[in-house]
């Protein structure tokens, strides 16, 4: 079972918006507000306005910060989700959340296609420079072959998705990972994941998303996950107490895990060697690897008594 996480959700940072004109400001449960630069001023009074399109979930958002604020989360959790679903979505504003989810699956679909495309291109490759008809090795016929394995090692760059820009893509990054703050509290670890997926890919750095993603990751007991979100936050935040102090505890955690994962897997190693030799009556423990002090290599010596 993971170390038990305490959830830090109260409170609103209120010292966040002492310049209200030079930023707007979004305030958001855990403490804290997102400071985002001022638009053009034509931008900015169309947001603020009543019939600005973002405005009826705006207003579901404050409803459901004041219901987690009484840690009626239930509550919570459906007015965040009414705030998702009145946020504005189509030509002009940008993609919804699930949109966003099912584009990314797309590109990693792709990628993945991409990759074994490599691979069979590559055995084909290595299975054409054997021998020719008449018994001599081949010779690589491609002179100008420089060219193609450029354009190869570019392709072969791990390439990252870059998901559309959303008009209010900030502000709906809030909603989703609020909704993700009340799933912890409610224990609903895996939709906490995927709502903090989708916050990310409206607002890439959002430090709070990654943090908030960390603590379900480690409760489905993903501590590399965990440990990668946390190195993120930090990366992004190095004043982040909280995100220095997981990178600290989970990379511990994480290097106990490989290190049982390392046992494990030469204890079954070593069944499998025995059970082999055992067919002629020896066994592992009949060698022994010695180093040399000299020059660190190794040298297997043989026991027939053991």
């Amino acid at each position: 079972m993971p170390t038990e996480t305490k959830f830090d959700s109260e409170g609103f940072d209120l010292g966040a918006s002492d310049n209200k004109e030079a930023a707007e400001v979004i305030y958001e449960i855990g403490g804290g507000a997102t400071s985002i630069a001022p638009p053009l001023q034509k931008e900015e009074e169309h947001k603020n306005s009543d019939d600005s399109p973002i405005a009826e979930a705006e207003r579901l958002k404050e409803l459901g910060n004041n219901e987690f604020r009484q840690k009626n989360h239930l509550d919570a959790y459906d007015y965040y989700t009414d705030a998702i679903e009145a946020s504005p979505i189509g030509e002009g504003m940008g993609p919804s959340g699930k949109e966003l989810l099912k584009l990314r699956e797309e590109f990693d679909e792709e990628q993945r296609e991409r990759q074994a495309e490599r691979h069979r291109r590559d055995m084909e490759r290595r299975r054409g420079q054997g021998k020719d008809k008449d018994g001599q090795d081949k010779k690589d016929e491609d002179d100008g072959g420089n060219t193609n394995d450029d354009a190869e090692e570019v392709e072969q760059r791990p390439a990252e998705f870059i998901p559309p820009r959303h008009t209010y893509g900030s502000k709906i990054a809030v909603y989703y990972a609020n909704r993700a703050a009340t799933s912890l509290h409610l224990g609903r670890h895996e939709e906490a994941i995927e709502d903090c997926d989708i916050a990310l890919l409206y607002n890439p750095t959002y430090v709070k998303a990654l943090l908030r993603r960390c603590t379900a990751n480690e409760h489905i007991e993903d501590t590399e996950g965990a440990l990668r979100d946390a190195k993120r936050a930090y990366e992004l935040d190095p004043t982040n107490a909280v995100a220095r102090k997981n990178v600290a505890r989970l990379q511990k955690i994480e290097e106990e895990r490989l290190e049982k994962l390392k046992e494990e897997t030469m204890g079954k190693l070593k069944d499998l060697g025995n059970s082999i030799l055992g067919n002629f009556g020896l066994s592992l423990d009949n060698f022994a690897a010695v180093q040399d002090p000299n020059t660190g290599g190794y040298s297997i010596s043989f026991n027939q008594n053991k």
